[in-house]
């Protein structure tokens, strides 16, 4: 491999742990799998007396939500990050790894996809596919985050990988009949253990495929689907019958009866027909040329047509059957993003391979480096707008830089609105004489003065009682009107509420800060250190020459007060 292979190679994982490095922290759909890799990391698998020790120091058992989720990408993310945590001093840098492990398998697995693109469209192809891919924000910011379906993500590219792999040879010879196999054993695994909507792009593949004659039902179907539900069922369910203290138990299937057949995703809102396809493919893909142009233009190549519907029938299918599901999310589909971009790599490479022989392909070239040098400037705008949305995490990290190093203890309350946004048990703060590896570290049961106590307590009598709020030292409150008894606020920390145009003649700046540069400047001027005042001053220079004066700006508000008791009990 030379530099330009490896460059090629490292241009997503790279991008991958950019975005995690600016946006560290978590939020509540990422909570249940990130709390529970700490909690396995910390405490181990426990041996005997198992329920109480689950009770003890696992956070599922206190906060179990709707349904159960499995455990299974939680083990396997505390596998892996168990070898290198001897090597880091402090929580936060292990929920870091957690995630920067997370985002690696993502990444590999998309190197994976483009290999397999060189192989089906040639490299061209291949260099398109990373660059298509590195501009694409929400995969790259979402590689790293403990949902579900970013665990899903990668065995789902894996087997579109092998889908790829397998059209490249002569049908029903052996090694594509291997890829097939492959391919939808994946998916099965997938589907049983991490998202149940893949049953859905399984389905269509799997029709697809035995459509075509690429697949028999005794030779490819049931030799897959038959491995794929006894691993992806005996894992699940042995793993997480243990860990939820429930036999037999599949949380999968558990959480498709209640949101799907009992109809309780709607609860989170409902979103007409059409939001799949004229809302959430356009923004997860964001080039535009990549629907307008590049996709038909591969469909319609015939050099590049059979790869091109191998990939987007399966995929289209699956958006407009799921589509008739009430509750949407773009995430729930971003599983056909890697494929549509691969079918759109092979319309990249056709139009830049031509473009020396006509006008036409000079100019779509020409649009084709404009757009995704636009794409990448739009996703590095959507990270510095989505790491303003964690003022949780921002604000726990903030108190204990306030508390200091020789605070010995503190009972803390965390609001839920702190826990939504970025709260974790990485987070915590420990007693100095525990290594971030010690087997009691961050014990939830009642500890005496002297160490660090995290409380979550929702009950709303409880929390109407004032012998509650009494005992605790800081609070972290969106609502500090609601905390009882005697408190000042120590700090706020805000959060991202939208956007601001600035039209030519509007000030910058409005008697309190609204603005991520107002509130960094405001910063600035209360520090010892360099002034925020020539940053600014060049930013105004731009906005007068440049954008005759109009301007975005990033608004804030304040989300989560810093309090601290002043009437302990």
């Amino acid at each position: 491999m030379g530099v330009s292979g490896a460059l090629l190679v490292s241009i997503i994982p790279a991008l991958i742990l950019i975005h995690l490095y600016y946006s560290p922290y978590t939020k509540v759909e990422e909570s249940f799998n990130i709390q529970a890799t700490h909690d396995i990391l910390t405490h181990g698998i426990p041996s005997q007396d198992y329920s109480r020790a689950l009770a003890v120091n696992f956070d599922h058992v206190s906060y179990p939500g709707s349904v159960p989720r499995t455990f299974v990408g939680a083990l396997l993310l505390a596998g892996l990050s168990r070898p290198w945590i001897a090597f880091l001093s402090h929580p936060y840098q292990v929920q870091l790894l957690v995630r920067s492990l997370l985002g690696l398998v993502n990444a590999t697995s998309l190197i994976l996809l483009g290999i397999a693109v060189q192989k089906a469209f040639g490299r061209p192809a291949r260099i398109w596919f990373t660059l298509l891919q590195a501009s694409q924000f929400h995969v790259i910011y979402y590689a790293s985050r403990t949902l579900p379906n970013m665990f899903a993500f990668a065995l789902s590219t894996l087997a579109l990988r092998s889908l790829l792999l397998a059209g490249s040879y002569p049908e029903m010879d052996k090694a594509a009949s291997k890829h097939y196999r492959l391919s939808l054993y994946l998916l099965t695994v997938a589907g049983i253990i991490f998202r149940s909507e893949l049953a859905i792009l399984l389905a269509c593949t799997t029709l697809y495929l035995l459509s075509r004659g690429k697949i028999s039902i005794t030779g490819t179907i049931l030799p897959a689907g038959v491995g794929g539900v006894a691993i992806g069922l005996l894992s699940t369910i042995s793993i997480d019958s243990f860990f939820w203290q429930t036999f037999p138990l599949w949380p999968e299937w558990t959480g498709f009866y209640y949101n799907t057949i009992q109809g309780h995703s709607a609860a989170w809102g409902t979103s007409p027909w059409y939001f799949y396809v004229l809302n959430a493919l356009p923004r997860l893909l964001i080039n535009p040329m990549t629907y307008i142009i590049l996709i038909p233009l591969a469909i319609i190549n015939p050099t590049s047509r059979q790869h091109s519907i191998d990939i987007t029938i399966p995929s289209t299918g699956f958006v407009v059957l799921y589509s008739f599901l009430p509750h949407k999310e773009w995430r729930f589909i971003i599983y056909v993003i890697p494929g549509l971009t691969a079918v759109a790599a092979a319309g990249s490479s056709w139009i830049w391979t031509r473009r020396a022989k006509a006008t036409l392909y000079r100019l779509l070239s020409l649009g084709l480096v404009i757009s995704v040098v636009a794409s990448f400037v739009i996703s590095t705008a959507l990270l510095a707008v989505s790491s303003l949305n964690y003022p949780g995490g921002a604000a726990l990290t903030k108190l204990h830089e306030i508390a200091g190093r020789g605070n010995n203890g503190s009972r803390i309350h965390v609001d839920n609105l702190s826990c939504q946004t970025g709260v974790t048990r990485f987070l915590e703060r420990h007693d100095s004489s525990q290594s971030v590896h010690s087997s009691n570290l961050w014990d939830p049961v009642e500890h005496p003065r002297g160490k660090w106590l995290y409380d979550k307590t929702e009950d709303p009598s409880l929390l109407l009682d004032p012998a509650f709020w009494c005992k605790f030292d800081y609070v972290l409150a969106e609502r500090p009107e609601k905390v009882i008894g005697k408190w000042r606020i120590l700090a706020v920390q805000y959060g991202f509420s939208g956007v601001r145009i600035l039209r030519p003649g509007q000030p910058r700046f409005h008697h309190a800060p609204e603005t991520v540069e107002e509130l960094q400047l405001e910063e600035g001027s209360k520090s010892s250190g360099e002034s925020n005042q020539p940053k600014y001053a060049l930013l105004d220079m731009l906005r007068e020459k440049v954008t005759r004066g109009w301007w975005i700006m990033v608004k804030m508000e304040p989300k989560i007060r810093i309090l601290e008791n002043l009437d302990r009990c």
